[in-house]
């Protein structure tokens, strides 16, 4: 009798037999060397096996005939152009377009005043016109009075022929806008540092745009400049000017959407010391909810600014279309910011040039610059001698 011991060694060995049987099965299967459905050849009719396909590891065989490219052959893609810089105007071109452009906008106002003081007969009622005429142009109360009143006191003295009247009116202009006033640009590097532009002002007003503008004048004039993008509150403007830097090889310095707008600020300024920039101008948010909240985030700028560097020039947009709106403005910021120069957008577009007498009053401090068009290139300096020759339809 069989020990009941030998059938379990026995049963053992069969089952350990019959799990090596069954792994060598799949592992032949697995290895990419199995044979492939045999198919029929159409010639003899028999089953011929296809080639077994290659497996992991091994090389596929390259037929012997196949045509190889030579280096000639071989097309390699060819590199992105580098993009063309512009050039941008000088500010004589600027100037010539701004008298221009200025004299078929605003003539109405110096010739609506010209066709009055050189009627037979000028009266009270006459002059009451005159009054309202530069009123209506936003001169305001207290100019018209004083320009109303030097006219009356010239005439009286100098008599009245229609190229004498000219004459007169032009000097008077000329004398309301001031050109005493300094509307140089304070852009100059000094002891190692580049001169720092802040550009402040409400949405809407061309404000990004103009700092886009200014960064192609100061390139005609041969300076190195570096944009910060701090309005951060609108990503819209960031890449608008990004891309006003890159159309003349300007870099911009730039922030997460919704980030500190100081501290874009101050790595603008970092960057344009590190670069040697002559000039670093700063793009602020303009957003006017409340004076408060306004005065906390501009002084903030300023401060952290002015850690590296000094704030050279502080430059106020306005749209020269809004009138008494744009007056609120410009007292708000005035009492936030010490506010150095004005620039006036959409001068072209309206026959309201007086809003350059009014703004100069009110704030004390000179237009700088005037947008006279829709052009990368229409921001002009202004000049009180083009403005008064514009307003008389005089273009050279």
């Amino acid at each position: 009798m069989v020990p009941v011991g030998d059938y379990l060694y026995l049963i053992i060995g069969i089952a350990i037999a019959f799990v090596a049987l069954v792994v060598g099965l799949v592992t032949t299967r697995t290895r990419g060397r199995t044979r492939t459905e045999p198919r029929v050849d159409p010639g003899s009719g028999s089953e011929v096996l296809a080639p077994p396909e290659p497996g992991v590891g091994d090389e596929a065989e390259t037929p012997r005939d196949t045509p190889t490219r030579t280096i000639e052959d071989t097309v390699l893609p060819e590199a992105p152009e580098a993009p063309t810089l512009e050039r941008p105007e000088s500010a004589a071109g600027r100037l010539v377009r701004l008298r221009e452009r200025l004299a078929r906008s605003q003539s109405p106002l110096g010739r609506g005043l010209l066709a009055l003081l050189s009627r037979d007969v000028v009266d009270e009622d006459t002059w009451e016109e005159i009054e309202d005429t530069l009123i209506t142009a936003d001169v305001g109360v207290g100019p018209t009075q004083e320009l109303v009143a030097r006219l009356r006191t010239r005439m009286k003295v100098e008599g009245k022929t229609s190229a004498g009247v000219e004459d007169i009116l032009r000097e008077e202009l000329v004398t309301l806008v001031d050109p005493s006033m300094d509307r140089s640009l304070h852009v100059d590097r000094s002891e190692g540092r580049p001169g720092v532009v802040l550009v402040v002002g409400v949405n809407g007003t061309g404000k990004t745009t103009t700092v886009g503008k200014l960064a192609r004048v100061l390139v005609a004039e041969d300076k190195q400049v570096v944009l910060g993008a701090a309005d951060t509150f609108r990503a819209a403007a960031t890449e608008q000017l990004t891309t006003w830097g890159e159309r003349v090889g300007v870099p911009t310095v730039r922030g997460p959407e919704g980030g500190d707008p100081a501290s874009v600020a101050f790595e603008a300024v970092k960057v344009g010391i590190e670069q040697e920039a002559d000039v670093v101008i700063v793009d602020t948010a303009g957003r006017l909810q409340n004076k408060a909240g306004l005065m906390d985030e501009l002084g903030k700028v300023r401060r952290v600014i002015e850690k590296q560097a000094p704030v050279t020039e502080v430059l106020l947009v306005l749209d020269a279309t809004t009138g008494q709106n744009g007056m609120v403005q410009a007292r708000v910021f005035s009492e936030v910011v010490n506010v150095t120069g004005i620039v006036l957008t959409k001068l072209d577009g309206s026959a309201k040039g007086g809003i350059v007498v009014a703004v100069q009053r009110e704030l004390g401090v000179p237009v700088k610059l005037v947008g006279i068009g829709e052009g990368a290139d229409d921001l002009a300096p202004f000049e009180p001698e083009a403005f008064a020759d514009a307003l008389l339809g005089r273009t050279a």
